[in-house]
């Protein structure tokens, strides 16, 4: 069981933050990065609004909708997994792991609890920003260390 990638992107679509954990995926390049960070974003968007209702009688009215759809959430090749976590501000967090790795929502969870300790917290980040701080990037390399050493 490996997590091999993490990417954060901001409520814009932009890349905030990318860490490769593992050798598994093959490297690619920041503009690359920045390329499949706005392709997920759009994606996202789009299949958020692609929600099909089923049609049973006396549910619930024509055309309202029990909960807003969430958009793509996993994407599964035989190679990885790809596991999409939105928080209400908007922001995403795509954590890439092996096809095994076992509760990845639990774990996209802590990550995003680390975030919001030491990223959100820090009287000098600016919102919306590539995310430059020290002591989120020790705390993550500590707990997936914890995880890939399983």
């Amino acid at each position: 069981m490996t997590i091999f990638a993490l990417i954060v992107i901001n409520k814009a679509g932009g890349l905030v933050y990318n860490k490769n954990f593992h050798e598994g995926l093959q490297q690619i390049t920041t503009n690359e990065y920045l390329v499949l960070a706005g392709t997920f974003h759009g994606v996202h968007a789009i299949t958020s609004r692609l929600n099909p209702v089923k049609n049973i009688p006396g549910a619930t009215p024509p055309g309202s909708r029990p909960e807003p759809s969430s958009g793509l959430e996993v994407l599964e090749t035989e190679n990885f997994r790809m596991q999409c976590f939105n928080t209400m501000t908007g922001t995403k967090f795509l954590l890439f792991t092996d096809t095994t790795q076992a509760n990845v929502d639990v774990t996209i969870r802590k990550i995003y609890d680390l975030y919001a300790d030491y990223v959100m917290k820090n009287p000098f980040y600016s919102l919306e920003m590539p995310i430059r701080c020290d002591i989120f990037d020790r705390k993550l390399l500590s707990y997936i260390r914890e995880i890939n050493n399983r």
